[in-house]
């Protein structure tokens, strides 16, 4: 029975532990353009990324401006941001010919990418009481992001 009582007492002690670990993270969208649809957010780790997997938040018909959405209890750790402005509603980024994006897209750390994202690129870290992460949305207007 005391070996009972001392690994429920544990158990409890280690439950605890991880949730004092957990944070909020919110993620601030800028530049979004009211274009209908839906917002596709994503929070994840590495192996989960590029996946249906992780964190996840839909957003419909997004109004222009600044967006945010907020994961709760998020533990501490590396992750990346995926947004997705997914007009037509397929859940896939529609891209041209020469692979440009013709929907809306945000990623953390998105302004120095110039080609698809590795994990490493787009990886942030969460500290264990949480974090705010602001990225802006791209969308294609005939110009690379960033420049």
């Amino acid at each position: 029975m005391k070996r009972a009582i001392t690994f429920l007492a544990a158990s409890a002690a280690l439950l605890t532990a991880g949730a004092a670990r957990a944070g909020d993270v919110s993620i601030n969208l800028t530049d979004v353009q009211a274009r209908g649809g839906r917002l596709l957010v994503a929070l994840q780790t590495d192996d989960q990324f590029m996946r249906p997997a992780g964190f996840g938040e839909i957003v419909d018909n997004p109004q222009a401006g600044t967006v945010t959405v907020t994961f709760r209890d998020v533990p501490a750790g590396d992750y990346a941001v995926s947004v997705l402005h997914d007009l037509n509603g397929d859940g896939q980024m529609q891209t041209s010919d020469i692979g440009i994006p013709e929907e809306g897209w945000a990623k953390s750390n998105g302004a120095a990418l110039r080609g698809p994202p590795t994990f490493d690129q787009v990886r942030v870290s969460v500290p264990s009481g949480g974090t705010q992460i602001t990225e802006p949305m791209f969308y294609w207007d005939g110009q690379i992001p960033g420049q």
